[in-house]
């Protein structure tokens, strides 16, 4: 790893804390010092895509601090990488605040809230030229009192990695970022595509994943625990509803050390063909997934897994407008 790749991991960490002690009078200061003029933006529904650093600023940062004057950032995650040569580093952790303030619609709680978030900033000359983010939206709205789906695993404020060594801003041994990278490639493009028996017996699964896993997922989905919690409660309904999906269409995707981390827009594309997922019927149309991932190994397996989806966007696809539900106070469907 470079001096440079060091530089821009610890630039995005200098981010993150600078916007923490930001006032929502001080931001534009902040947004301003990091990105770029011409900087692009990819966010989730129904933020979107914005172009120019003023728009990100006007659109995605002033709401966010409005909403939560007293918003705070903290990265449980942060590591960079290379993908096709371009320059990235990726954080997770939590935006934290009061709700004081409405924000996209959904009415304030006054309230301490957890915006759970993923995030790939693309670096050019020390300044942040392209951002790809996910808040789970879904998520605040569950803690504002709006359930929208019959999560079939609890809904739990998303914990860091279990063993609090996740911001890596030095730098880590080539080998084991390999090893990483190798290993999620290996599940993805291998074992996910061709799995067919979803029995933890059956499934293959133990050769790529701890027993006692943690996958952490989106808003609506919920998090489970070992490889029969992951089979029965995420992937084996998910690709019962998705039979044909077809997923790495990644933007980005590297390893640092033991964690790894992808991104794609949409990662995944598939035909909504099969019914129960989410509680949800089929619409039979064909539909793609915003995702990031994010992976921790331990060893020889993968330990922990963050999952983050645009699932606004994902169940607009699907006919859904949750924010028309929020306005007229409709809940589950």
């Amino acid at each position: 790893m470079t001096a440079d790749a060091i530089q821009r991991k610890q630039r995005a960490d200098a981010f993150s804390r600078d916007l923490s002690v930001a006032t929502p009078d001080e931001v534009g200061d902040v947004v301003g010092e990091y990105y770029h003029p011409n900087a692009e933006f990819h966010g989730p529904a129904p933020i979107d895509s914005l172009s120019g650093r003023d728009r990100i600023l006007d659109e995605h940062w002033n709401p966010l601090f409005e909403a939560f004057p007293d918003l705070e950032k903290t990265d449980y995650i942060l590591f960079g990488g290379e993908f096709e040569g371009e320059q990235w580093v990726c954080a997770t952790g939590n935006l934290v605040g009061t709700f004081e303030n409405d924000w996209l619609d959904i009415p304030a709680t006054g309230q301490a809230t957890w915006l759970r978030y993923g995030e790939f900033h693309r670096f050019e000359d020390g300044r942040i030229v392209e951002t790809r983010t996910i808040v789970d939206i879904l998520d605040v709205l569950r803690q504002a009192g709006y359930r929208f789906l019959p999560s079939p695993a609890p809904e739990i404020v998303i914990p860091g990695p279990s063993t609090q060594d996740g911001r890596l801003l030095d730098e880590q041994d080539d080998a084991d970022s390999e090893q990483t990278l190798r290993l999620v490639e290996s599940m993805l493009f291998e074992w996910l595509e061709e799995i067919e028996e979803y029995s933890p017996e059956g499934s293959g699964a133990d050769e790529y994943w701890h027993e006692d896993f943690l996958w952490y997922g989106p808003g609506g989905t919920g998090t489970t625990r070992g490889i029969d919690g992951f089979l029965t409660g995420h992937q084996g309904p998910f690709d019962r509803a998705f039979p044909n999906f077809e997923a790495g269409n990644h933007v980005a995707r590297f390893a640092d050390g033991n964690y790894c981390a992808s991104t794609g827009w949409p990662s995944l594309t598939a035909t909504h063909a099969g019914s129960g997922w989410l509680g949800l019927p089929a619409t039979g149309e064909e539909i793609g997934m915003r995702i990031i991932d994010v992976w921790r190994r331990e060893g020889e397996k993968l330990a922990e897994n963050w999952v983050f989806i645009d699932m606004i966007d994902l169940l607009d696809q699907f006919g859904i407008d949750i924010f028309e539900r929020v306005r007229e106070d409709r809940q589950y469907f």
